[in-house]
């Protein structure tokens, strides 16, 4: 038989945590009976506690939809399949099973699908880097920084789904599930880390972000000019370019009715100390060549060539060293899963600054898409076409609603 809300809560803590070491691991834990009495599929009973599963909420369904990589390639609609009927996986001993409510979009959703960032692995395998959800149910080593209800924020491939297991290690608790919470994890770590590890910014120098109105470069441009610099932010419409000064970008230059090589030239005549480069092609030459006397220009991506088979735009790489020379300038790349030694000092200075509000996080939900809002795992397709057309302002998150069905 199988506990009902009512009788396992009152079971005493030390009752219950015996009842938890006499059972088998997760990975092994034997079938329970349904309250209707049928036989069930397999999940740990852990309905005497509150603290470790979610009664009172919406029940825990033994399927969902998430979205998996079902074919490598660089076009995300062939690469990935909306899988209807997936088991929702069971948390170990110090894991949390989280309900995603937001997950957020990323330029690299693509490369992850064509299986450019380990050639190891093979089809299928899950998709999407970051989540904002609920705890709903919890391992009994888990349970002691967490519980039942609780708002967490995380970074872990496998985020296109209603549920992920998540380390708890690997967890950020939140004050409330927010999707404005979703825009720091990688978007905005991103930008923080790569500025103080390899930008050195001084006050006073000039600082270019390209794609500055997308998810990241909302962050390069406010912390850029936090840093007391003057801040030169590239867009592709006025629109764009009007939430960039609202966020206090000096100059900004819509590159669809301007010519960016000769504003830089013409208002920048010394150069730029600092870029912030995340478009690649033409535009990574553009920037490497309005480099000032010593100036650093970061590579943060490069989102043009993301579509293509090789995933690269060229480059006029053969001046390179020359320029560089001539300049005493320097190329870096950043690639975040290399600084997470520092990562959680990184997101709590963001957290604070946006509790503070010293951070707009502006984030995109598709509204003014043709399709409108992105709702539901269906799409995050149109959300990678989106952000692929150049339209979002802000961060591109796709809410994931749920029901609330009473198991009473």
């Amino acid at each position: 038989m199988s506990f009902s809300a009512k009788s396992g809560a009152s079971l005493s803590s030390r009752a219950a945590r015996w009842w938890w070491r006499q059972q088998p691991s997760c990975a092994t834990a034997a079938p329970a009976w349904s309250f209707g009495g049928s036989w069930s599929r397999p999940i740990l009973d852990m309905s005497y506690s509150r603290q470790f599963l979610d009664f009172q909420g919406s029940s825990i369904p033994s399927s969902m939809k998430k979205l998996v990589v079902t074919k490598l390639s660089q076009n995300f609609r062939e690469a990935v399949t909306l899988q209807q009927d997936s088991p929702v996986p069971l948390p170990g001993d110090g894991d949390l099973l989280v309900r995603n409510r937001f997950v957020g979009i990323n330029a690299s959703d693509i490369n992850y699908s064509a299986g450019r960032y380990d050639a190891s692995v093979k089809p299928p395998f899950d998709i999407g880097f970051e989540g904002v959800g609920e705890v709903v149910a919890l391992g009994l080593s888990a349970s002691a920084d967490y519980s039942v209800g609780q708002a967490v924020a995380y970074v872990k491939a496998g985020s296109f789904a209603e549920y992920t297991v998540v380390p708890a290690r690997q967890a950020v608790p939140l004050p409330s599930v927010k999707p404005e919470f979703l825009t720091l994890m990688v978007s905005g770590a991103t930008a923080y880390l790569s500025l103080k590890e390899l930008g050195d910014l001084s006050e006073g120098e000039k600082v270019l972000v390209t794609a500055a109105a997308g998810g990241t470069g909302q962050f390069a441009v406010q912390l850029a000019k936090k840093a007391k610099c003057h801040v030169i932010g590239t867009c592709s419409s006025d629109e764009k370019g009007g939430f960039l000064k609202s966020i206090g970008c000096d100059r900004t230059i819509n590159y669809k009715t301007e010519n960016v090589e000769s504003v830089l030239r013409k208002d920048y005549p010394e150069g730029v100390d600092v870029v912030y480069e995340s478009v690649g092609g033409k535009m990574f030459d553009l920037a490497l060549n309005a480099l000032a006397i010593k100036g650093r220009l970061i590579v943060i991506g490069f989102i043009t060539g993301y579509q293509n088979p090789t995933g690269l735009q060229p480059v006029k790489a053969e001046l390179l060293p020359a320029k560089l020379l001539k300049k005493s300038a320097s190329v870096r790349g950043f690639f975040l899963n290399h600084y997470l030694s520092d990562y959680k000092m990184a997101l709590q200075h963001l957290l604070k600054m946006y509790e503070r509000g010293d951070l707009v996080c502006e984030v995109d939900f598709g509204d003014m898409s043709p399709e409108g809002k992105f709702t539901g795992l269906e799409s995050v397709f149109r959300a990678v076409d989106y952000m692929y057309m150049g339209k979002n302002i802000g961060k591109i998150v796709v809410e994931l609603p749920h029901s609330v069905n009473s198991k009473l």
